[in-house]
């Protein structure tokens, strides 16, 4: 059997495997999930290990309330309340949403346990080391995600979508509604005021929509990923590397907006150097085409390293891999949390004809509907931009 078989294989046996049961964020199937793909990586030659952090496990239940108490205020609030209230919400969501400490969340609503997993392999007493990040939690459905949305626009507005580049800034508005409550106090506007009201309750109603849905399969989102990682072990045991050590992290409560990620940081960032330490998020990658985003937020737009993107464009050339560019996102990853600590980052995802990952948030990402070939394509430039980085580490590149 050939490697790309072996790995096609792998992947849809995993994938299949995990995704048959729900993996909320925070949940007994999260850490259901981190205890198979422990096993997966240690088979493989790997040692690894779970490590428990805390989480609260959603994000429409912090950023819900927020909006919930900014629409309130608006609507019968005094100018002193909706200064007050307004400026206090807008500072929440904003720290909430773009990589921050999410202080209001941790100290307004119940924590609970998320399982990391955190496997080594490579070359384990060198100097340098590269982190590869997935995430094995999955997320609740939304009519917001529904794929019509982007077909729709799509096939109706081509030209438009050939030069669109930035995916639509779907928290602008979110936080938009307490910023309005915050500048209608301070100004006295009723125009702003009734703008406020109707953003922050809006948003509030969009949170409580999604808080009401199931939780999706995941497949793409992020399985596939997963799938990545423990591919790479697999190649790894079959021809070891030299010169880097290789940290495989398949992290929980991704989709609470990075909780898992956020542990991993506290407890792993102080023993990372960050001139030696690269990492690499791989999320997504079950759609048709590979991509390597420029930058993601959701607020404000963060780029990656432009070095370590060139790297990463190289690897791709050198297997003959075609490998998407120029796209940004303004939604985050766990890339963001070791792009903003200062570590050279990347972000490896896929996307269908629309510029959108593939089922993204729907009931229909499903392992059946995972582009296999996407996953194993994945492996291989991560393979390849490892093996670059190893030969720079001994000097001969």
């Amino acid at each position: 059997m050939s490697h790309q078989a072996e790995l096609d294989a792998l992947a849809r046996d995993l994938i299949g495997e995990l995704a048959a049961f729900d993996r909320p964020s925070a949940s007994d199937g999260e850490q259901r999930a981190a205890e198979m793909i422990t096993a997966r990586l240690e088979s493989e030659g790997c040692s690894a290990e779970i490590e428990c952090e805390q989480a609260h496990g959603t994000y429409w239940w912090p950023l819900g309330l927020l909006t919930l108490a900014a629409g309130l205020v608006s609507l019968k609030g005094s100018r002193l309340l909706r200064t007050a209230v307004g400026g206090f919400t807008a500072a929440a969501l904003a720290d909430d949403i773009s990589g921050g400490s999410q202080w209001f969340r941790r100290a307004a609503l119940p924590q609970r346990d998320t399982w990391n997993v955190v496997a080594e392999t490579g070359d384990r007493n060198a100097e340098r080391t590269i982190v590869f990040v997935a995430h094995h939690d999955a997320a609740n459905w939304s009519l917001l995600f529904a794929p019509q949305i982007p077909e729709f626009f799509g096939e109706r507005f081509p030209k438009q979508l050939e030069r669109s580049h930035t995916t639509p800034p779907i928290m602008f508005p979110v936080f938009a509604g307490p910023l309005l409550a915050l500048l209608s106090g301070i100004t006295g506007s009723k125009l702003l005021r009734r703008a406020a009201a109707v953003l922050s309750l809006g948003s509030a109603l969009s949170f409580a929509e999604i808080g009401s849905r199931s939780v999706v399969p995941g497949a793409n989102d992020n399985l596939s990923g997963v799938a990545v990682l423990v591919g790479l072990a697999r190649l790894l045991r079959e021809r070891p590397v030299e010169g880097i050590r290789v940290l495989l992290v398949s992290t929980g409560s991704e989709e609470s907006f990075m909780e898992g990620m956020r542990g991993f940081a506290k407890r792993h960032f102080g023993s990372l150097p960050i001139g030696s330490t690269k990492f690499v998020c791989i999320d997504s990658v079950g759609s048709p085409t590979l991509m390597q985003l420029e930058g993601e937020g959701m607020l404000w737009m963060a780029d990656y390293d432009e070095q370590f993107k060139s790297e990463l464009s190289r690897a791709a050339t050198e297997i003959d891999l075609p490998l998407v560019r120029g796209l940004r996102f303004r939604n985050a990853t766990d890339a963001l949390i070791s792009l903003q600590a200062g570590y050279q980052t990347l972000m490896l995802g896929s996307i269908s004809r629309y510029k959108a990952p593939s089922n993204y948030h729907w009931p229909t990402d499903t392992a059946e509907n995972v582009d296999y070939s996407s996953v194993v394509d994945a492996t291989r430039l991560c393979e390849q931009l490892l093996r670059n980085e190893a030969a720079r580490a001994q000097g001969h590149d």
